[in-house]
């Protein structure tokens, strides 16, 4: 596990750079991401175990690629929407 994510405090929110995906990290290896398909959010809520999963949920936790910090009102604003 990365160092810095065991002295995080969560809940964290992201959001890809398209809009499309909220994420709401809720431990260092758990998440909820809420996603839209059509006009539709759906609702998804993940424990991960797999190596791969976690690096995503790092990759997530560090702003990395095309996922970007969002406020926890702001991934709020969305689920209402589930």
């Amino acid at each position: 596990m990365h160092e810095d994510t065991i002295n995080m405090e969560f809940p964290q929110c992201r959001k890809l750079s398209n809009g499309r995906s909220y994420y709401q990290i809720t431990a260092p290896n758990a998440f909820v991401e809420v996603q839209l398909v059509g006009s539709k959010w759906f609702k998804y809520e993940f424990e991960v175990r797999q190596f791969p999963d976690l690096l995503r949920i790092q990759d997530m936790i560090q702003n990395q690629q095309v996922f970007l910090p969002c406020t926890l009102e702001e991934f709020y604003n969305i689920y209402k929407q589930v």
